[in-house]
């Protein structure tokens, strides 16, 4: 056995984890950029690192930032791990790759390549050709899983589809006079206000605008925080609705999605009601069901349910996803499930 290259693989692993953990910093502030991490390591001392992420559109890629952190000291004969393929084209910013080739760089680790048309393997090639070691699969299914949303817009077009609903253990969203204001506790409204800052949109049916007027905006800590979710209205929303103003679309919910795709939606977040949440799952155009559920029954069969419309006529017909994880949020679970 080459314990060297057993070093090696575990040690690229191990800075492609960190670059991970850089990128999650800056998730939701990059749309239509993939939120990516990267960490520049100096050959002439492994235990110092410069790490750099993706700013928001028109500022430095990670790998031009984290350049710019190491310095042309420290760059010289380093090794540069990235959580995606560096592009090879001019866009908002010049070519990435042609930063890591001046910068002296000698090796280049990356999670995975970039599905982009513009990009799909030509950052690859064209450090290769620069005379640069790249090797490519470091941490590569928690890169894809981290990259998911950015990945399912470039090769369909479509935003990574989030459902999120709260409801009473027996499946319940709202008392059968419609009153469902609170089901669920503050932490498990905090989370939700942290999967919105995530989210480049959050579309609701106009029925929920009615009932309930949301603002669907951000609201960390009890105040509005950071870059806001578009705020999308499946129908029409009233004129002086609180979440005016929105974006107001109809039609096949395909074309919905290829709509906002469009407009740099990455990931969007579904929030109901009933309807649109049978609709779209329905279509089968859900990738994560997002449930929270608090520790109450309505006890009865008059409440309103998760989802309003025909559901599987036999037990052969059921839809069944993969449990992703279940948490504990106050006295809440958050139960998340993957399409």
């Amino acid at each position: 056995m080459d314990v060297s290259v057993d070093t090696e693989n575990l040690r690229d692993t191990e800075h492609i984890r960190r670059a991970i953990e850089l990128a999650e910093s800056v998730r939701g502030t990059t749309s239509p950029n993939p939120w990516v991490g990267c960490i520049v390591v100096p050959a002439s001392d492994h235990a110092l690192t410069f790490g750099g992420t993706t700013a928001p559109p028109g500022g430095p890629h990670a790998e031009v930032a984290a350049l710019r952190q190491a310095g042309e000291g420290h760059a010289r004969g380093a090794t540069l791990f990235t959580t995606l393929e560096p592009c090879a084209h001019q866009g908002r910013t010049s070519p990435c790759t042609d930063a890591i080739i001046a910068a002296g760089v000698s090796r280049v680790v990356i999670g995975i390549e970039d599905p982009d048309p513009l990009v799909a393997g030509r950052g690859v090639a064209a450090l290769r050709a620069a005379g640069i070691e790249v090797t490519v699969g470091a941490a590569a299914a928690e890169v894809t899983d981290q990259l998911a949303p950015y990945l399912k817009h470039r090769r369909s077009g479509h935003p990574w589809v989030i459902l999120k609903m709260a409801s009473s253990l027996d499946a319940r969203t709202a008392a059968p006079d419609g009153s469902s204001e609170w089901i669920t506790g503050e932490e498990a409204r905090q989370d939700v206000h942290r999967l919105r800052a995530r989210s480049d949109a959050v579309l609701v049916g106009a029925g929920t605008v009615r009932a309930d007027d949301p603002e669907l905006t951000v609201r960390l800590g009890g105040h509005a925080s950071g870059r806001q979710p578009m705020r999308v209205v499946l129908g029409r929303a009233p004129p002086h609705a609180k979440v005016q103003p929105a974006l107001e679309v109809s039609g096949d919910l395909g074309d919905v999605l290829t709509e906002l795709g469009q407009r740099g939606v990455l990931q969007l977040l579904v929030e109901g009601g009933a309807s649109v949440a049978h609709a779209f799952h329905a279509a089968r155009l859900v990738d994560r069901y997002v449930f929270y559920l608090a520790p109450a029954l309505f006890g009865g069969d008059d409440g309103r349910p998760l989802f309003a419309g025909p559901g599987a006529g036999t037990i052969d017909e059921v839809w069944r996803g993969k449990l992703v994880s279940v948490e504990q949020l106050g006295q809440d679970l958050r139960v998340e499930v993957a399409a």
